[in-house]
Order: C-alpha cells, then sequence, then structure tokens
C-alpha cells in the first residue's frame, strides 16, 4: 500500500479488498487531473485507487511528478522526549531537502542540526517513508525519508528562523499528545510507526 497526501487528504493505492473508508476507484481507470482537482476541489475526504499491480501502478503514479526526496528525524532525547518544531502556526518535525550527492542520512541529521541548532545526533534506524504532493510550478511528490534518532544535547535549542521556524523544544509524552492535534498527517504517521516499532 501507498498513501500520499494532497493538502491531508489521503490519496491510498492499495491491493487489498479490505472494508474502504473512502470512495473507491479502480487504478486503471482513472485520470490523474481528475484525481488530483477532486481532492483539492471537493469535500472528498480522501480516494482509495484499488491495484492489480501494485509496484506497476504505483510507478505509472510517479510518472506523474516530480520527486523531491527529503529526509528528517524523529529525536529523542535522555528522558525520551521528542524533537518539534513550529513552523507556520503548526507543530511539525525537522526535516528538509536532500542535497546532491548527499546520502539520505547525513541529510537528515544537517537538516535536524540546521532547523533546531542541535548537536550530538545518532540515528537508531529508518522509520518511515511518506509522501506528499504539494503545488509549486506544476505538482510535486515529496518523499520524506524519517529516521529514529537520538541526541544528548544539553543547550539552548536554536530555531532557524530564516525558514519560518518559530519554536523548537523537546517535547514529553502530555505536551506531544497536544502538538499532535495541531500537526500534519504524515507526521502522525511517523509518531505512530515510532509507538509500534
Amino acid at each position: 500500500m501507498y498513501k500520499v497526501f494532497v493538502n491531508e487528504k489521503p490519496i491510498i493505492i492499495t491491493s487489498s479488498r479490505k472494508d474502504a473508508i473512502f470512495s473507491v476507484f479502480l487504478f486503471k481507470e482513472i485520470h490523474f487531473d481528475e484525481i488530483i482537482n477532486k481532492l483539492e476541489n471537493t469535500d472528498i475526504k480522501g480516494i482509495i485507487l484499488y491495484s492489480n499491480n501494485l509496484e506497476s501502478d504505483w510507478k505509472s503514479f510517479l510518472t506523474h511528478l516530480k520527486m523531491i526526496p527529503a529526509a528528517g528525524g524523529l529525536v529523542l532525547n535522555s528522558k525520551k522526549d521528542i524533537l518539534f518544531i513550529y513552523r507556520n502556526g503548526v507543530w511539525d518535525l525537522p526535516k528538509g531537502w536532500i542535497e546532491k550527492n548527499e546520502s539520505i542520512e547525513n541529510a537528515a541529521i544537517r537538516e535536524v542540526e540546521e532547523e533546531c541548532g542541535i548537536t550530538n545526533i545518532k540515528i537508531i534506524k529508518p522509520l518511515i517513508t511518506t509522501y506528499h504532493i504539494y503545488f509549486h510550478k506544476g505538482a510535486k511528490l515529496k518523499k520524506t525519508h524519517w529516521f529514529l534518532m537520538t541526541s544528548d544535547f544539553n543547550g539552548v535549542l536554536k530555531p532557524q528562523t530564516e525558514e519560518g521556524i518559530t519554536q523548537a523544544s523537546f517535547k514529553n509524552s502530555f505536551e506531544t499528545e497536544k502538538a499532535l492535534q495541531n500537526t500534519y498527517q504524515n507526521i502522525k504517521l511517523v509518531y505512530d510507526t515510532y509507538k509500534e516499532s
């Protein structure tokens, strides 16, 4: 199964015939632009695209979009608090674009360091890869590789204000639950994956 968000509404591409919570369309019968238009301009909450050949149909889906690779982290401190950033009125996890010739892991660490003013970051393991479509000179698909990370940093966090980040802070479990009420669906997926692992 692949899940791609458009304005927080999911396109779920799946070969499973489980009970559907959204409208179901056959992948081979859809037109990409029509699906995007439905999600952007109607109160439809999400779409399921049923596939007979998931990997082939996923490759076909990707031909409609320019892929932007990114990487980030769910960072824990010694108390298992989670590092969040606050940008554009929403709580988020630190992430950013992968630079040319940069490894995914190095990009994830660099972006967390830059966005939060933190050091001593170590990657524990990969968590999940998330996808969302945004529109800037055409439709783009941001593919973000997420890692579980730790840091023993004890200094003052410095949000990267030139990137629109106004806060960077570690949140305990109660504060995390509150932040998750004002975040993106992809961030909830990252958090859920962390909790399940």
